[in-house]
């Protein structure tokens, strides 16, 4: 059997065994399930082994598919080095970008970046999932990720802090004519406000104090969301106060739709980070999203000049 019968099965044997099952490598290889079965099976049959212990729960390696899977492992590696060589010298991106996005940040600030690479790299297919849930880079095959909040210590990522999401506490100027302007913390406590909450949970305010401790306020509400693009919208019909990230209120308060109160405090801040796999070898496409990402976001999810430090 010549050694080139198998060599179209090795990312598939590969990507089901890092994957740990057939339906996370599909999605990850963008197959069906059964496709991944079948060509399991195959390999199996043109090497003489069985490669994986299969229950109706877990898929796991022989100690035959254990060897294997090392050896062409490295191989991979050796060839995705090679190919990375090639595209580090021409600086073209080639090839699917999965890329996993929070919703709404996502479709404001990282979709534009990553629509003009794309045009950029003609040879560049871009896959953006919108979704709020923590995603398995591994398991649902995704190439990048952009989180927002504290970077944890995820095995087998890398990441990068790319933004900060400065939060203010923004109002309807009608709001505001009727209900007066709250001029210190404790008086938010007279006022209404729409706040984000999910099930079981109404998120605070923060607001930073001297020596890095932070302040808290909940002011009083009938209007919880979570979604941060309905909480704009019912601030400006005016029905209260809203703490909202200042990339998502820019044009609002730029036009007047908005206003912000209390710039006297400052800003709580939120992280944003780019998650990927940690490899040795990174593609020429991931690095230039990353690339491009960490140039534009900073922009897009800074302070508004007028409440900038003078």
């Amino acid at each position: 059997m010549p050694d080139s019968d198998i060599m179209p099965d090795l990312p598939v044997f590969v990507a089901a065994a890092e994957a740990g099952g057939f339906a996370a490598a599909a999605a990850r290889l963008n197959l069906s399930r059964s496709a991944i079965g079948k060509t399991i099976a195959r390999l199996e049959g043109r090497l003489g082994v069985r490669l994986f212990h299969r229950t109706t729960r877990s898929l796991t390696l022989t100690e035959d598919g254990q060897a294997f899977f090392e050896h062409c492992r490295r191989a991979l590696n050796e060839v995705q080095a090679a190919r990375t060589m090639l595209d580090s010298g021409r600086r073209e991106a080639a090839g699917r970008l999965r890329v996993s996005v929070p919703v709404l940040f996502g479709r404001q600030c990282v979709a534009p970046v990553l629509i003009r690479l794309a045009e950029a790299h003609p040879k560049l297919e871009l896959d953006i999932n919108f979704s709020d849930r923590f995603v398995d880079l591994v398991e649902d095959g995704f190439d990048l990720a952009v989180r927002n909040g504290p970077l944890q210590n995820w095995p087998g990522l890398a990441g990068r802090r790319v933004a900060y999401q400065h939060m203010r506490v923004c109002a309807a100027p009608r709001y505001l004519e009727k209900h007066g302007v709250p001029r210190e913390l404790h008086e938010l406590s007279g006022h209404r406000a729409v706040l984000y909450g999910r099930p079981g949970r109404v998120k605070q305010w923060l607001f930073p104090q001297p020596g890095g401790a932070l302040a808290e306020a909940m002011p009083p509400s009938r209007l919880h969301f979570d979604d941060l693009g309905t909480i704009r919208d019912a601030t400006l019909d005016g029905h209260g106060l809203a703490w909202l990230p200042c990339w998502l209120v820019r044009d609002d308060l730029a036009a007047g739709r908005l206003v912000t109160v209390l710039d006297h405090l400052p800003s709580h801040v939120f992280d944003s980070h780019l998650l990927w796999l940690q490899t040795p070898h990174l593609p020429m496409r991931v690095r230039l999203a990353i690339d491009a990402l960490a140039a534009a976001l900073p922009e897009a999810t800074s302070l508004p000049p007028s409440l900038r430090p003078s």
